[in-house]
């Protein structure tokens, strides 16, 4: 692959990681806005367009009231106030459509123009499957919360938002492969580094998770001080649930605990890593993300604190979502700076 195409190919897959991230931010505002559960039927076609006259408005607006959220929560919404809700999900959803596009078109192109490597042929046609997939257990999160309680599982909104942050990090890993893989350090410099770059991002990863269930169990609108919660570090009720092991995904006060415990963690291990890896031998991109990483995790903590004392304004609330993507892209990048070239596969 010569480099024209290389830098082609790698400026697509990282505009798809792009939409991937302002994606899963809208998928934050829809959760805030109460938005997500406004539309009762997945048609990955026909779905694409809005209901069209008011007819079809009425028909969309007579399946809502028959569901959970309607009867226990929006009781008496009008039909102006629920159009409202709906067109947040609706551009939800087709913003996943478009991804999408915007990934299925150019990979046909460049796989029958025969641009791409065997290697990254296959990796290609993954993604593909995983953003398919991606999408049926967006339906499948859904459908949870039409069911009985108006709010969708916890399980599977964490298990939604860790797919795309996952499909979101290859997309990346492979675009950054195909524009800076030759400049990554050599296999004779195999080091602590590259293990240590990989276990933060997999800390930041880890918190990301745990976010999913304080935001599946609204687990946010409740101890709203800090950094003590109800007047103690351990807050009251922590293993209130029977057996032990649900408390940590089940209990708001033990998810929002362990929230805060990895953030803590977070606030020590980042400034260690970054202190300790800018006495390395790195290259200057590794460098300057480090830094960046460091000042990310400030804003981040200061976004979470705000977020949780103001009692979750929708604002902040987004913003500390993006914040956790940011601070998930830095980790990645350093990750992928330092690691050596020799322990993967290269995707060219």
């Amino acid at each position: 692959m010569d480099d024209p195409t290389r830098r082609r190919v790698s400026t697509w897959l990282l505009s798809c990681a792009a939409l991937v991230f302002v994606m899963v931010v809208v998928g934050g505002i829809t959760r805030l806005t109460r938005s997500g559960l406004s539309i009762t039927e997945w048609k990955p076609i026909l779905g694409a367009l809005p209901p069209l006259g008011e007819a079809q408005w009425l028909a969309e607006f007579h399946r809502y009231q028959a569901s959970p959220e309607y009867l226990q929560v929006n009781r008496g919404m009008g039909l102006e106030a629920f159009k409202q809700i709906y067109y947040v999900e609706w551009f939800h959803r087709l913003l996943g459509r478009l991804i999408g596009v915007v990934f299925f078109v150019p990979m046909i192109y460049f796989l029958v123009r025969r641009q791409v490597s065997r290697t990254l042929a296959p990796r290609l046609v993954l993604l593909f499957g995983l953003g398919s997939l991606q999408g049926a257990l967006g339906w499948f999160m859904v459908k949870s919360g039409l069911v009985n309680e108006p709010r969708v599982s916890q399980y599977r909104l964490t298990a939604h938002l860790g797919a795309a942050l996952l499909i979101y990090a290859y997309l990346l890993w492979l675009g950054w492969d195909l524009r800076y893989g030759e400049g990554r350090e050599g296999r004779s410099l195999r080091s602590p580094r590259s293990h240590c770059a990989a276990a933060v991002a997999g800390l930041v990863f880890v918190m990301a998770m745990s976010g999913g269930f304080v935001a599946g169990l609204r687990a946010g609108w409740g101890f709203n001080t800090f950094p003590l919660m109800a007047g103690g570090f351990f807050p009251p009720g922590m293993f209130d649930l029977d057996p032990w092991y649900r408390n940590f995904f089940e209990n708001r006060a033990t998810v929002q605990f362990d929230h805060r415990l990895i953030a803590y963690v977070l606030a020590l291990v980042v400034p260690a890593f970054g202190i300790w890896m800018v006495r390395q031998p790195i290259n200057l991109r590794a460098r300057r993300a480090v830094f960046l990483l460091m000042a990310m995790l400030a804003v981040q903590v200061t976004l979470g604190i705000l977020t949780l004392v103001l009692v979750i304004p929708t604002p902040l609330a987004v913003a500390h979502q993006a914040g956790a993507l940011l601070l998930f892209t830095l980790a990645l990048f350093v990750w992928h700076q330092v690691r050596p070239a020799g322990e993967t596969a290269e995707a060219t």
